[in-house]
């Protein structure tokens, strides 16, 4: 773990495990802390379609970064989204408030106005939503892109 992103569930120097087969035969799930490849536009926080105030990035840019992030998922294909405090309102009900971390920023901490994830896609977000760049910014991440679940952590080596 590079960052703070994802704490307190993980952070920065944890290593952790991955299941690489963990969708071979399933999906991923609401919950699920997952590895994968952001859309490229995440190195600029841009947006596949022009974004709008207080909404979150709904396309990501089409091409996949080579870089591999950690986060959580909090929406999968179809859920109507909106971000209240920094979490995640999934078709009318908060979720994961035991594990995404309210901010008080503006901005990204609040982005009422919903959107709904494109088919195969995911949208992810870090746990300690107030310092992760995710894809409230540069959108929903596309199934392939995904590598993993994560399994375990462990302290820094």
């Amino acid at each position: 773990m590079p960052s703070e992103s994802m704490e307190p569930a993980y952070s920065a120097g944890e290593v952790v495990t991955v299941d690489l087969d963990a969708y071979d035969s399933a999906v991923p799930t609401i919950g699920d802390a997952v590895i994968f490849h952001p859309p490229r536009g995440m190195e600029t926080e841009k947006c596949g379609v022009p974004s709008q105030p207080k909404k979150p990035c709904r396309v990501p840019t089409p091409k996949l970064s080579s870089q591999v992030f950690l986060k959580r998922i909090v929406a999968t294909s179809g859920d109507r989204l909106s971000i209240r405090r920094g979490r995640p309102v999934v078709n009318g009900s908060m979720i994961l408030a035991d594990v995404i971390q309210p901010c008080r920023h503006f901005g990204s901490c609040n982005m009422k106005r919903t959107i709904t994830i494109p088919p195969d896609h995911y949208f992810v977000m870090g746990d300690n939503s107030g310092a992760s760049s995710d894809s409230r910014f540069w959108g929903p991440v596309p199934a392939r892109a995904i590598i993993g679940k994560v399994m375990t952590s462990s302290a820094p080596t």
